[in-house]
């Protein structure tokens, strides 16, 4: 009896913390909302289960039609990692191998030979943007698709913006020319090979790669996105705008964008990559992993995901996207199974997406810091190089003030050391006392073996 009423207290005790956890982050988005700074669907899980899942707003704003569950929303470079995984797929299938050079199936790009589709991958090939390049062309009848960018290269014949593996530069030709390495490779469309290898396995029914201009199809759910008009001084789609539109002419292209989704599907896709069901551990451990260039200098960047690693939160994957009307956002929390979704169909001046918010909800700090002893650290520091730096102490927590409108969270790790929110590699301020009043902080960035001191002067 007495293990069965503290197995239940224990129970009982879970769902207080999970009700408290819930509240608080629907605190935030009803904030958000109030703002005009959310317009979207949010799903939060840990270890798979849905702790929170709220729709916010409209789907169609003038049609007054609300968002739901099952709402369908534009994933922008979110659709990342769906690409790079089918470039791991047909690796597995043999059909290709990630030393290849791009050549290989594009030898129309033979002038950038020594490219290799792992360099498109991690974002290291050097190859330079090809919306830039176009915005340079006076021709842009009709849509562009992927073969455009081919062609405009081999027209252009643009040199690297830096040799391939020198430098790390976040790249959407990239992934524009791994979704025509997919195509090649596997003898199918790139919406063909994902929906047949990895959506449908994974019975993500509401997922496919959607061009809403390019080829329109009647859509289930599917959302209109919707970005902010200074000169109408509301938020429209963006033919609205003009039929010309920059993100119109561009609708034809996929790999780096144009996989939509639900944060339901999202979530299968997510607590699939737990599993084997599509690739096994080493592929993971590819997949998740930093790749540093030839210099050794990390990008923390895998093979389609942002990878990072937090003394606090352990190793994380994430990825963010935005473009016509669309901004979306996902992180996985490996090394605790927990997960955030977020899919916004609103772009404004505004708009955010509160992930450190929902982070501080989620997990609890490690070291609990004294209200007073923060309160010492508040002041000014100069710096070794004679900048100027001010902490300060607002609602419960420490930040250092980046610029006017920028501050940097704290976060106490123990007594006297503090991490830098968001920084990769990590940052850590300790601050050192003289005669029990503190005197100076030592920053440290061990990945990088840097260090500097800055001293309190007020």
């Amino acid at each position: 009896m007495v293990k069965l009423i503290t197995i239940s207290a224990i129970f009982f005790l879970q769902v207080a913390v999970a009700q408290t956890k819930t509240e608080k982050l629907d605190s935030l988005f009803q904030s958000a909302v109030n703002d005009g700074s959310f317009n979207g669907n949010v799903l939060i899980a840990e270890k798979g289960k849905v702790i929170y899942q709220k729709s916010f707003g409209y789907s169609d704003i003038k049609a007054k039609e609300k968002l739901t569950g099952k709402s369908v929303f534009e994933l922008a470079s979110v659709s990342k990692q769906f690409t790079a995984m089918g470039i791991v797929l047909l690796q597995k299938q043999g059909k290709l191998s990630y030393d290849d050079p791009i050549s290989k199936f594009l030898p129309e790009l033979s002038m950038y030979n020594d490219i290799t589709i792992k360099n498109l991958l991690v974002h290291t090939g050097g190859l330079p943007d090809y919306m830039e390049l176009m915005s340079q062309e006076e021709n842009h009848d009709g849509f562009a698709t992927n073969q455009t960018i081919i062609d405009l290269f081999v027209k252009k014949k643009p040199p690297v913006v830096f040799k391939p593996g020198e430098k790390h530069e976040y790249s959407n030709t990239g992934y524009a020319l791994l979704a025509s390495i997919i195509e090649k490779a596997s003898g199918k469309s790139y919406g063909d090979y994902l929906a047949e290898n990895i959506f449908k396995p994974l019975k993500m029914n509401d997922t496919r790669v959607y061009r809403r201009w390019f080829k329109p199809e009647k859509v289930k759910d599917v959302t209109k996105g919707y970005i902010y008009s200074d000169s109408l001084k509301r938020l429209v789609t963006p033919d609205e705008i003009s039929k010309d539109y920059f993100t119109i002419y561009l609708d034809g292209i996929v790999g780096d964008g144009m996989v939509n989704s639900t944060t339901n599907d999202l979530l299968l896709w997510d607590q699939a990559l737990y599993t084997d069901k599509l690739v096994n551990k080493q592929d993971k451990e590819l997949i998740f992993s930093s790749y540093p260039t030839q210099s050794g200098k990390a990008t923390n960047y895998g093979f389609g995901w942002k990878v990072s690693t937090s003394s606090l939160y352990g190793k994380i994957a994430s990825h963010s996207g935005g473009w016509s009307g669309y901004v979306t956002y996902i992180a996985r929390y490996l090394d605790r199974n927990c997960t955030i979704i977020i899919l916004q169909n609103a772009m404004n001046q505004n708009t955010k997406i509160p992930q450190a918010e929902i982070r501080n909800i989620l997990f609890e700090p490690i070291y609990k810091a004294d209200k007073k002893k923060m309160e010492e650290i508040v002041g000014i520091y100069k710096t070794e190089k004679g900048n100027e730096r001010e902490l300060l102490f607002e609602k419960g927590k420490l930040y250092t003030k980046l610029n006017a409108e920028q501050k940097l969270e704290l976060i106490p790790i123990s007594e006297n050391k503090f991490l830098a929110d968001g920084y990769q590699p990590e940052v850590f301020y300790e601050f050192v006392a003289e005669n029990n009043k503190i005197s100076k902080y030592i920053v440290t960035q061990p990945e990088l073996s840097v260090r500097s001191e800055a001293v309190k002067i007020k």
